[in-house]
């Protein structure tokens, strides 16, 4: 039978404009450039601050500003602190991934330094620019070929199967084409194209195209005969396996594998380094010492000072008076109250990225005035989060998406967010400290009989860390340092 109950339940549901403002924190110094822009574009009752004189700035300073226009108190005005609890915990990132060594061979990815952003065309433009120059090149066959370009990745990978790439051929382009047309085009055109091993399905087939553009030599026999018979063995370093099966000598074998090693794995990488002019970092804050002191700036250099068009609140005052016509007042009024919340909401994204960027900086003071890895304090969001009273996930969203530039080089800031572990003294370390010591063990074995995590776990232990093996190759894997076997070299 059911029943009827009345329930008193609190729900808090996000507004478009707090959703806008998270958006906001959330984006990088040129995605935000960007969105000034377009705001800026899209409403036209939000222009430039025009930059003061020096007899204006005097005057502002001696008397203020009346600023009549700003007497209407903002409905939209957000605080961000409000909004932390409802965020969900899955987006919340797990940081002691991270590490910040800038000396490091295995795990720099989170290590940017500033280069100057260069424009070109895309790598498949340039891949496109040379199938057009083949002159045997029939017209249907030049539009499945460029259908196939659009297939490859920036490692010079064409990853999907050749049935779906047919299939998408039939529906996109409208033209039946067997699989078989499908692999004579990838391997007399697209696989002809630079960088050599462009058009590859996968590694064993763009190493194999490289070694065939080598001059034939015995050693270059031999290595092909590994990539194409015992690809699996060479992959998982079974040198003695290696040996017997190609009855060779050590020594021998090293010089066949070394022209293996010379190949590129990644030949698509070869032109996107290059011209990663979308993909470079401009720091959103910089650290710098002046006279001992640390001191905190925020990147604004690209973004204008914004304010609520004069002319608009004109235009609302006259018709409010004489034209009194209401869709043409609430238009108005919509592109004004946009306008003050979108001004609003930059000063409430430029004091949370301080506020939170000031906290971890006090929070590792040390290590930004010395330099020293050391230093580093462990440090997780909640330590961040408690210090200025936002919530957690503002914390994530600050961490997870800006840089700093600093004396020491430009740092993805969630790099400096560690677990803490306690050494043979009881002392509280960081887990970034640990890592280096890892790194430098094994930066210094002897590459034919490299460390095992068993024997990494007991050189720290000597050194006063008592780490498990379970755990030293936890750190291990996210420093993206492979197994001993692995790094093992004839």
């Amino acid at each position: 039978m059911l029943k009827q109950k009345l329930l008193q339940k609190a729900q808090h549901k996000l507004s478009p404009q707090q959703i806008k403002l998270l958006k906001l924190v959330q984006l990088s110094t040129l995605d935000f450039e960007q969105r000034v822009k377009q705001e800026l574009e899209e409403n036209p009752a939000l222009e430039e601050e025009e930059p003061l004189s020096e007899l204006e700035e005097y005057l502002e300073e001696k008397n203020g500003i009346d600023d009549s226009e700003g007497a209407e108190e903002d409905q939209n005005k957000i605080d961000i602190s409000e909004i932390d609890e409802y965020l969900n915990d899955d987006e919340i990132l797990d940081f002691s991934r991270y590490n910040i060594d800038n000396n490091t061979n295995y795990y720099n990815e989170d290590l940017l330094y500033i280069s100057p952003i260069i424009s070109g065309i895309s790598f498949q433009d340039y891949l496109k620019s040379q199938l057009h120059t083949f002159r045997f090149l029939n017209e249907k066959d030049l539009l499945i070929a460029d259908f196939i370009l659009g297939n490859i990745d920036d490692n010079g990978y064409i990853r999907r199967k050749i049935t779906s790439i047919s299939d998408d051929i039939l529906l996109i382009l409208g033209i039946s084409v067997k699989e078989e047309e499908i692999e004579r085009i990838i391997k007399n055109y697209v696989q002809k194209l630079d960088p050599i091993g462009v058009g590859s399905r996968n590694l064993q087939e763009c190493l194999l195209i490289q070694l065939k553009k080598e001059e034939k030599s015995k050693e270059i026999f031999f290595a092909k005969k590994i990539v194409i018979d015992y690809f699996d063995d060479f992959v998982k370093k079974h040198y003695q396996k290696l040996q017997k099966k190609l009855q060779v000598t050590k020594k021998y074998l090293r010089k066949v594998i070394s022209k293996i090693e010379k190949l590129n794995p990644k030949p698509g990488r070869v032109y996107s380094e290059n011209t990663k002019s979308l993909d470079q970092i401009i720091p959103d804050f910089t650290i710098s010492i002046i006279d001992g002191k640390l001191e905190l700036s925020l990147n604004q250099i690209n973004t204008p000072e914004l304010k609520v068009s004069s002319s608009y609140l004109k235009m609302l005052n006259f018709h409010k008076k004489f034209a009194k016509n209401d869709n043409t007042i609430m238009f108005i009024k919509q592109k004004i109250d946009s306008a003050k919340w979108f001004v609003d909401a930059i000063k409430q994204r430029q004091n949370t990225l301080m506020l939170t960027m000031t906290a971890i900086m006090n929070y590792q003071k040390e290590y930004f005035l010395t330099g020293d890895l050391y230093k580093i304090k462990p440090m997780i969001l909640k330590n961040i989060s408690q210090n200025i009273g936002l919530g957690i996930s503002t914390v994530s969203r600050v961490a997870n998406s800006k840089y700093v530039n600093t004396p020491y080089g430009t740092f993805l800031v969630k790099s400096f967010f560690s677990e803490k572990m306690i050494n043979k003294d009881g002392e509280e370390i960081s887990s970034i400290e640990i890592k280096k010591l890892l790194e430098e063990s094994i930066n210094k074995e002897n590459k034919k009989n490299p460390l095992t995590d068993e024997r990494l776990s007991k050189i720290l232990e000597k050194k006063g860390y008592l780490v498990a093996r379970r755990t030293v190759a936890k750190y291990r894997d996210q420093m993206h340092i492979p197994i001993a076997r692995m790094r093992k070299i004839l």
